[in-house]
């Protein structure tokens, strides 16, 4: 039997180079962790704040007199008084409300069944033309909506739908049209085609199979991307501003909501009675808030489930 012998040199490297029984590095990457944590809990905690301090600012103006509002931003009102929802109300809020959601009523499901069957034909059906189809609607959501102004007035003006509803509802339609299928196209490539293969076998037709098969399955994206599109077309102020302008003096004024802040803004300015308009931009705001914290958890669904699948 042979004895090797090392030098000390070699038997104190090894020794230095043994696994031990603790992983090396180990507290260090906790700690860095927990850094990581407080950074991203503080930036959020921060970010919480500058949302939320404005909108309790602005819901407690609408209960406050003009002498309160320019005192202390967040301080209680001395008085409880709700005329200023009533005096907004009735100095244009409720007309104006009354045509956003007459616009929106057919703009948003009409965004999301057209942009669902596209978004469902481009996902599962490959033909020629598949790809720069996709990538053509992609594109809209890449393109400014400004720079577009000018020719989008000029042909909605020779169909002559300016400040009409069904105008502003097909400008609506084609401005999400991107976003929605660009949206719902990750989200039906997702899904089982398993399930589609034995509707086929079936005998179900086309139209059966996306409606009474795909999209029930799709329902989490529908209710995501539809929030989206709610969202984003009642805070939309360059189109409505464009499009929806009287033309004569006899036309009648079909001012969206956001309009009418503006509107109710420059009035408000002129009486000072500034309650008035926080009382108006609460009743813009408050319908947002609701539609959102009802579906908050279908939209975090709708958005996680195309990863986790």
């Amino acid at each position: 039997m042979t004895t090797v012998v090392k030098a000390p040199g070699e038997a104190a490297a090894e020794k230095r180079s043994a696994p031990s029984g603790k992983p090396r590095g180990k507290s260090r990457n906790g700690s860095d962790g927990m850094v990581l944590n407080v950074f991203s809990h503080g930036f959020l905690a921060v970010w919480g704040i500058l949302i939320i301090l404005p909108l309790i600012w602005l819901v407690l103006g609408s209960f406050k007199t003009d002498a309160q509002i320019g005192g202390s931003a967040l301080s209680w009102p001395a008085h409880w008084e709700f005329d200023a929802f009533s005096r907004a109300w009735t100095k244009g809020i409720g007309s104006y409300f009354a045509n956003t959601l007459i616009v929106m009523v057919f703009s948003v499901p009409l965004t999301m069944l057209l942009g669902s069957m596209a978004a469902y034909v481009l996902a599962r059906y490959p033909f020629r033309g598949n790809r720069p189809i996709y990538f053509f609607f992609v594109s809209g959501a890449m393109f400014p909506v400004f720079l577009a102004l000018v020719p989008l007035f000029f042909m909605v003006k020779r169909l002559d739908m300016l400040n009409s509803y069904q105008g502003l509802i097909l400008v609506y339609v084609a401005y999400s049209m991107p976003f929605t299928v660009f949206f719902m196209h990750s989200f039906f490539r997702t899904l089982p085609t398993a399930v589609h293969e034995a509707a086929v076998i079936d005998g179900a037709s086309h139209t059966r199979i996306f409606f009474q098969v795909m999209m029930p399955m799709a329902k989490p994206g529908l209710i995501s991307v539809g929030i989206f599109n709610v969202l984003g077309q009642w805070n939309q102020y360059i189109l409505p501003s464009v499009l929806m302008q009287p033309q004569t003096g006899s036309d009648p004024e079909r001012y969206m909501l956001t309009q009418g802040l503006i509107q109710l803004q420059y009035q408000m300015g002129y009486e000072t009675d500034l309650p008035v308009l926080f009382a108006g931009v609460t009743i813009a705001m408050i319908p947002m808030l609701v539609v959102y914290l009802s579906f908050q958890r279908q939209i975090q669904a709708g958005l996680t489930s195309a990863t986790l699948k």
